[in-house]
């Protein structure tokens, strides 16, 4: 079986309305074969990083950055998890009030400097969530499931 790993930062009714969305499509009946583990940021350590197959980053963006929890996270993995996580698929949602840029930009910069592979474009929100916004949450947790899914 293999283990998604969803790390979140998700304070905000926003931020966590999406994380939900996030979590329904990863753990998805059309999908089979994958464990789905939640950690929020600051709890989510190297080991369980290692033991993942895949991983779904969320946090809000906060004065043009990711939040501090999520950066705690990647920074606490990044040396740990250098080498034995290259390839890792991954993906990411982020929800501002105004502007997420600056906060996906550093999440896929340090992303890169690991040598994980983006498995699906960025879910960015401003402001409040539409259905759309919803929409493309479930199916981000749904495309991670599926392609670290063994059935895949």
């Amino acid at each position: 079986m293999s283990r998604l790993l969803i790390v979140h930062h998700t304070v905000s009714p926003a931020t966590h309305e999406l994380f939900e969305q996030v979590l329904k499509g990863a753990t998805t009946d059309e999908v089979e074969g994958v464990e789905v583990v939640t950690e929020p940021a600051l709890g989510a350590t190297a080991a369980d990083l290692l033991a993942a197959d895949g991983l779904l980053m969320g946090t809000s963006a906060n004065i043009g950055y990711m939040s501090g929890a999520l950066k705690h996270f990647l920074d606490t993995v990044y040396y740990p998890c250098l080498a034995e996580t290259r390839r890792l698929p991954y993906g990411l949602w982020v929800h501002g009030d105004n502007d997420t840029t600056g906060a996906v930009r550093a999440v896929e910069s340090i992303a890169g400097g690991l040598g994980w592979e983006r498995a699906a474009a960025p879910v960015t929100v401003t402001g409040r969530p539409a259905k759309t916004d919803l929409e493309a949450c479930w199916e981000l947790g749904a495309t991670l499931a599926a392609v670290i899914s063994p059935a895949a």
